[in-house]
């Protein structure tokens, strides 16, 4: 199961990309569990200075932009 985490401190940008990581994982028809990182703190040990930010298994993906259910799609395959 993939672990994917959303860092952001809940800007229209954090949800869109939460909503476009769960579609993502619908259209792939995976299971993973999607969590929401909101404190400054815990976004700062990822060493992200820019959010919205992907995490997939611990590891950064993307930071600074909402990216679409299709390019998260290629982080889960």
């Amino acid at each position: 199961m993939k672990k994917i985490q959303i860092l952001g401190t809940g800007c229209p940008k954090c949800k869109l990309l939460t909503a476009n990581a769960e579609a993502a994982v619908k259209a792939l028809g995976i299971e993973a569990t999607i969590e929401k990182v909101e404190k400054i703190q815990d976004i700062l040990k990822f060493g992200v200075m820019t959010t919205p930010a992907l995490v997939v298994d611990g590891q950064v993906k993307s930071a600074g932009k909402v990216l679409g259910p299709e390019d998260i799609k290629k982080f889960l395959a």
